[in-house]
């Protein structure tokens, strides 16, 4: 799904050549129908199963969207004129990185390019979110990340995320300072002075008590009353979540009636 950072965060699912306002639709009960055709996001080639959010096997393992330091950013080797595709690299790897803390649930570190703040932080469900590094290059981001995570985790618990059970508590800014005394000197002068914390709002009237994951690959027919959006989910009701991200390249149709 499309976003837009607003009060509530915007949300648009592109539907054929239609993007469909989804934030409209809450409340609403919604009809998901799969057909049974998966396209690959990168080549258009029709596929069984989608590998990697999205891609055939073939363009998993050529592409460079799908390289494994898209996943491990320490992994990049772009600085030293090694990639898939060099001149995608140049635009993705060779460009400023961001190393920041979010909390979806509890306290994360993680890595994004600088023209994706804030839709990744959005697309993880994040409540609030502060920039921690400015790096050159993706590489370094990694490393800085790498380094980190031993004290931080790294990763988002989307069930505590969905249910809304957030740690209130944490001080980013605190954390923050915390991390820049664990980071070695040659690294330190990436250390952001920028503070600002990012607060996020979801479109959600109700969140669900428990999580019960649904997906086209075991149901064709997906529908619900829908409560809310948070991350890149859908919540219906009966405590159902469906990860939109998941299913790039699916062809669906959506009906709704109020």
């Amino acid at each position: 799904m499309k976003t837009e950072l607003g009060e509530p965060i915007q949300y648009q699912l592109p539907i054929g050549d239609q993007l469909v306002p989804m934030n409209e639709l809450i409340g609403q009960h919604i009809h998901f129908k799969f057909d049974g055709q998966i396209n690959c996001i990168s080549c258009g080639k029709k596929t069984k199963t989608s590998f990697g959010q999205g891609f055939c096997y073939a363009c998993f393992q050529t592409v460079p969207e799908a390289d494994e330091s898209v996943v491990r950013p320490e992994l990049s080797k772009a600085q030293y004129g090694l990639a898939r595709d060099l001149e995608w690299a140049e635009q993705h790897d060779l460009i400023d990185h961001y190393v920041y803390f979010a909390v979806s649930s509890e306290l994360k570190i993680g890595v994004t390019r600088h023209h994706q703040v804030p839709t990744r932080w959005i697309d993880q469900g994040a409540s609030r979110a502060i920039r921690l590094a400015k790096t050159p290059n993706r590489h370094i981001a990694g490393i800085i990340e790498v380094l980190l995570k031993k004290h931080f985790t790294d990763k988002t618990n989307w069930r505590a995320m969905l249910t809304n059970k957030v740690d209130n508590s944490i001080d980013l800014v605190t954390e923050k300072q915390k991390a820049l005394q664990l980071m070695p000197l040659e690294l330190q002068q990436y250390f952001s002075d920028e503070n600002e914390v990012l607060d996020l709002h979801y479109p959600v009237t109700e969140y669900p008590t428990k999580v019960s994951s649904v997906s086209f690959d075991k149901k064709p027919v997906i529908e619900g009353t829908l409560k809310g959006i948070k991350g890149q989910y859908l919540l219906l009701d009966k405590n159902q979540v469906l990860n939109m991200r998941k299913h790039n390249g699916y062809f669906l149709t959506l009906s709704t009636n109020s």
